[in-house]
């Protein structure tokens, strides 16, 4: 796939302004597309917009599904618009932090809601919507076995679905067609709520179209095992006869870490590739309904993996497997197109990966919180991208650039203001945004923390840890006509 040169942004939605404590499909991303026109940047990235849960710390790389979209991200404003709830229903609106996104308190303002706007779409609705519905429920394969597994789950929340019952957990048709009739309610709450995410998040696309912003969307490589991907399919995992994982994913140990269990069940290649991939190509489908790009997560995974035995909690127990390597993308390739990945190949030094990336023209990322300042030619400034890569200032596993600079020794600091030739006139994010859209990288992204120049107490997300996660949100009209003016210059200086 080959990409135009320009410019982006990273901000999730949960980071955007908004009166109901989350970034949500509403108005703040309009707003937010609106910058992005006037800043003249053609790419906005997010994270995975599935459903997220507390238990996972609400890491959008921890959904019960791979094709859902979030509830929290539904518009309020929108169902009053659609009549489904009164304005009068939103109030009263608690006092959230406009700085961070209270997940608890979120949930409990607004998962009330959308049930009272279920309840009055089913007693109420008429024969246009509920047309609408069932050819929403008809078009998306997968909502029946997501509907039908939360339905099951809220009503077991104690367990995942390994330890339901067996007739359950097999799949075993007469189990599942009692669970449907009993959950029946459940179930249709289920698919409206995701039929009501889905037009919110197609009229945001025909705003993001209008402003000539494509959305990058975010693949993870692997799903969670309390998920309705791997109870709907557990032949596309590696499961025992229970559906527990036999070996889960991670990375191993390198000079100076432990390596990492992730415990993700990984995929069973050689049975999916019998299946000519149909669960990725289902995956992918769906996502490119939604995003106009997407950003392979772990790309190294489909190249090869490694495979921690499920007993064990030590990562340096597994072993190294073969991935599907181009026989997915040329199935991808066959079924879908030519599709526009950008990998994400951070970490490890694999010929293989790069043959196959460079096989597929696939974009890989350099991140220059990586680089050696001090190391003529370092891979990781900016002044050494080459052409076939996506330059970023920062990620969202990342510090921001200012904690980042913040933290640099002096003298790395020193070669950093000597390579970019900073002379102190300009605050140090701008210093690294404009070096990074002056680059030779295709795509050049910031994040809106670095535009806005904030500190380690603005970041994302630390991998690794729980807590304080994913909660950052920017505060209304901190992204000004400044700033928007700022990179509009960027992008004709630098031609993007």
């Amino acid at each position: 796939m080959r990409f135009d040169r320009s410019g982006g942004v990273f901000c999730h939605l949960t980071s955007l302004p908004g009166d109901h404590g989350i970034g949500d499909l509403g108005d703040g991303a309009s707003a937010f597309l609106s910058f992005l026109g006037d800043a003249d940047v053609r790419h906005w990235q997010i994270c995975p917009i599935g459903p997220t849960l507390s238990g996972a710390g609400e890491s959008p790389y921890q959904s019960p599904s791979a094709f859902a979209g979030n509830p929290l991200l539904i518009d309020l404003s929108g169902l009053v618009d659609d009549g489904w709830l009164d304005a009068a229903d939103l109030e009263p609106v608690p006092s959230f932090p406009d700085d961070r996104v209270a997940y608890d308190a979120v949930r409990e303002y607004k998962l009330p809601l959308l049930r009272r706007a279920f309840e009055r779409f089913d007693e109420g609705a008429g024969e246009s919507d509920r047309a609408e519905l069932a050819a929403f429920c008809d078009r998306e394969p997968w909502l029946d076995d997501y509907a039908l597994f939360r339905a099951i789950s809220s009503s077991r929340p104690e367990d995942t679905w390994t330890e339901w019952p067996e007739g359950l957990r097999t799949r075993d048709p007469d189990a599942l067609a009692e669970a449907r009739e009993r959950h029946a309610e459940e179930v249709r709450y289920r698919e409206f709520v995701q039929w009501t995410f889905d037009r919110q998040w197609r009229e945001l696309r025909e705003v993001a179209a209008a402003e000539g912003v494509s959305i990058v969307g975010d693949v993870p490589i692997y799903v969670a095992l309390d998920s309705a991907d791997v109870w709907a399919n557990p032949e596309a995992f590696r499961l025992d006869e229970s559906g527990r994982p036999t070996v889960v994913a991670g990375v191993p140990p390198n000079p100076g870490d432990d390596g990492q269990r992730w415990g993700n069940p990984v995929y069973d290649w050689d049975r999916l590739a019998e299946r000519d991939y149909d669960w990725w190509i289902a995956r992918f489908r769906r996502l490119f309904d939604l995003a106009d790009v997407a950003r392979l997560d772990h790309f190294l995974g489909f190249v090869s993996y490694w495979a921690i035995p499920a007993d064990s909690d030590d990562p340096a127990d597994g072993e190294w497997r073969d991935g599907p390597g181009r026989d997915l993308f040329e199935t991808v390739e066959r079924e879908l197109g030519e599709a526009p990945f950008i990998a994400e190949d951070l970490g490890f030094e694999e010929p293989a990966m790069d043959d196959l990336m460079a096989e597929f023209g696939f974009p890989g990322m350099r991140v220059p919180q990586y680089a050696d300042w001090c190391t003529e030619g370092n891979q990781y400034q900016p002044m050494h991208y080459p052409e076939g890569v996506v330059g970023y200032t920062s990620t969202h596993d990342t510090d921001t650039w200012v904690g980042y600079y913040d933290d640099l020794p002096e003298q790395q600091r020193n070669c950093f203001r000597y390579n970019v030739g900073a002379d102190g006139d300009r605050a140090v994010e701008w210093e690294i945004i404009e070096e990074v859209w002056r680059s030779e990288a295709v795509l050049a992204m910031t994040t809106v923390q670095d535009l806005l120049g904030l500190g380690s107490d603005a970041r994302f997300n630390e991998p690794g840890t729980l807590d304080g996660n994913w909660e950052w949100r920017v505060s209304p009209g901190a992204l000004d006509d400044e700033i928007a003016d700022r990179l509009w210059e960027l992008a004709g200086k630098h031609v993007r």
